[in-house]
């Protein structure tokens, strides 16, 4: 069993993937071609096939951290608001800005 998938070609992105598709029954492929050509796209602009599970989900987990903007990466990188108010308290708003803010603005510069 592999996971059958619809690559757009010139972006790389994942359009559709299932997994658990026997590669070779035809009509899983024809099912794909069907999901292409019903919406008027042209089926020479995509990359239909079947890969492994793992692989297909890396491209997938690659294709959502390409996908994040400035703003989202900053938001996983920030402490918890009550360690920031915690760190403020004790250490001052400007020590917390330098210890805590720019080092974050710095790594993921608005784009």
């Amino acid at each position: 069993m592999a996971t059958s998938y619809i690559k757009e070609k010139s972006t790389g992105k994942i359009l559709t993937s299932t997994t658990g598709q026997d590669q070779n029954n035809p009509i899983h492929t024809e099912a794909m071609n069907n999901f292409v050509t019903s919406r008027g796209w042209n089926l020479d602009d995509y990359d239909i096939g079947f890969a492994d599970d793992n692989v297909v989900d890396e491209w997938i987990k690659a294709q959502y951290e390409a996908s994040k903007t400035y703003a989202d990466k900053r938001k996983t990188e920030y402490p918890p608001m009550e360690d920031q108010l915690d760190y403020i308290f004790h250490h001052g708003v400007e020590k917390w800005k330098e210890d805590m803010i720019i080092p974050v603005k710095n790594k993921f510069p608005k784009e």
